[in-house]
């Protein structure tokens, strides 16, 4: 029996990609898994709910719909650099914390909040005041209305993983104190069907790059692995931590080993 069996988890972004591999393993192992998404999954789950993660109201909406408390959210849902910048932010990072703090009343207790942030936000401590800022706000509308107010350069998917980043890692003892844990994974490139977005938008010469440094992009289960174990008993004791899962590629930039990608 895994100790995945007979638990409850939300998990996001489940129709495709690292969503569907983390929600088909928990479904594999035992668990209640009840999806979160735009797009109905292939698989059958526990139970669906449809979701528009840039609108707060379909957020709580889709929050009513479900019943109880769980042991888990996974909050995999992001959206790439090609759509438009206040609808990234607004996925990527404003839904990712509104999500969150929703569940603090919804855990059980010992429960966990894993979050799909990524590499691409590596430049969050150059940022991290404006960022505090942001984070200061309370709402969904305030953090976007902050957003519209205080345009970032370059790039929005990198900022708002910076976003997410800095928010798993800041809120980590906030967590504790209520007996959960919060963590977030920080994947490189992934063969998921919205890689060639991620080309677009951060180069497919830079992507290619890290390709043939590794040999390989990582697969949906390479990650969904990284996320199942923050989920887990296993990392009882890993609370605000951003996990890097890409190869390598993150610690030959920050020794100097390789350049830092220009994304």
């Amino acid at each position: 029996m895994s100790e995945f069996t007979d638990k409850r988890y939300v998990v996001t972004g489940a129709a495709s990609g690292i969503g569907a591999a983390v929600a088909q393993r928990l479904l594999a192992d035992g668990a209640q898994v009840y999806t979160l998404d735009r797009n109905v999954p292939t698989f059958e789950a526990t139970a669906h709910v449809e979701v528009d993660l840039a609108n707060p109201n379909s957020i709580d909406a889709a929050l009513e719909q479900l019943e109880g408390s769980f042991d888990g959210l996974l909050n995999v849902a992001g959206i790439p650099g090609t759509a438009p910048s206040e609808l990234v932010f607004a996925v990527n990072s404003l839904a990712v914390r509104h999500l969150a703090e929703a569940f603090f009343e919804r855990l059980n207790p010992g429960g966990s909040i894993t979050v799909v942030s990524s590499t691409a936000g590596f430049g969050w401590p150059a940022r991290l005041d404006a960022i505090r800022d942001l984070l200061a706000t309370d709402t969904f509308e305030e953090g976007l209305a902050w957003f519209k107010a205080n345009p970032q350069e370059g790039n929005t998917y990198n900022f708002s993983k910076e976003v997410t980043t800095v928010y798993t890692q800041s809120m980590g003892l906030a967590l504790a104190q209520l007996g959960f844990r919060i963590n977030s994974v920080l994947p490189g490139p992934v063969e998921t069907p919205i890689l060639a977005d991620f080309e677009e938008s951060m180069g497919k010469e830079t992507l290619d790059g890290v390709k043939d440094l590794l040999g390989r992009h990582a697969t949906p289960d390479d990650i969904a692995d990284a996320l199942l174990f923050l989920a887990s008993d296993a990392a009882r004791w890993i609370n605000g931590h951003a996990l890097v899962v890409d190869g390598g590629i993150t610690g030959a930039v920050v020794t100097g080993v390789v350049p830092a990608p220009e994304i």
